[in-house]
């Protein structure tokens, strides 16, 4: 972490090592325009808001986002800060993904139970072969 021009700035390692990823996942970031470091020779500095981009797309990642809808909020949010539009994209997005994973919640509850009917037939199956013996 570097003070240039009153502005904390980090080296790629410095920002691998806090978020616990690899430089690469980093440089790829960049490569999506997801990231923007200022360049100075072959080295990246990045300022506070690549910081924080960088904690939300890790964040968006667990949640299930993919890097495009991170990328689209991105966009938003740098053409109208804090904008009720970005809010509401935001909130489409969060009510799309809860939806997809209460359908996957049903699914793996269903397979649970089909499950339990298997294991409870096998059990039955199993006790009767026993008993035959």
């Amino acid at each position: 972490m570097n003070d240039h021009n009153n502005e904390l700035t980090y080296s790629i390692g410095e920002l691998a090592r806090e978020f616990d990823i690899t430089p690469r996942s980093i440089r790829f970031y960049e490569e999506q325009g997801l990231l923007s470091p200022r360049r100075t020779g072959q080295n990246r500095i990045y300022c506070n808001k690549d910081r924080v981009r960088l904690k939300l797309i890790l964040r968006g990642k667990r949640l299930g986002f993919s890097l495009a809808e991170v990328k689209t909020l991105f966009e938003m949010y740098d053409s109208n800060p804090n904008s009720a539009v970005q809010l509401e994209a935001m909130l489409e997005m969060t009510a799309q993904k809860r939806a997809v994973l209460n359908q996957q919640l049903e699914d793996i509850q269903m397979l649970m139970t089909e499950l339990d009917d298997v294991e409870s037939r096998c059990r039955e199956e199993l006790a009767e072969l026993q008993k035959g013996k």
